[in-house]
């Protein structure tokens, strides 16, 4: 699987777990894992929110990491195959 690939990648490259790169994976992770889960619960409201706060947790990782790192930003979102975020 890529994914694997790729946490074996972060981690090899990056010692830190803690670094930006890594926070957003995890929370990529867990946002994809809540989108699978509220697909069979619709009415898990709790759980929505939840996934709305992750949703913003990353967002605000992803336009530091924009900020400080404009080409790791690029290759992460490519390798996450997750959509640019909208500059305001």
């Amino acid at each position: 699987m890529v994914k694997k690939s790729f946490i074996s990648v972060i981690s090899q490259k990056e010692e830190n777990r803690g670094s930006v790169e890594f926070q957003i994976f995890r929370f990529t992770n867990r946002i994809r894992r809540l989108t699978s889960h509220l697909k069979l619960h619709k009415k898990d409201y709790l759980s929505q929110i939840g996934l709305r706060k992750l949703l913003g947790k990353r967002e605000r990782l992803l336009s530091y990491l924009s900020k400080k790192n404009r080409m790791g930003y690029k290759e992460l979102i490519n390798r996450l195959d997750i959509r640019e975020s909208k500059t305001r």
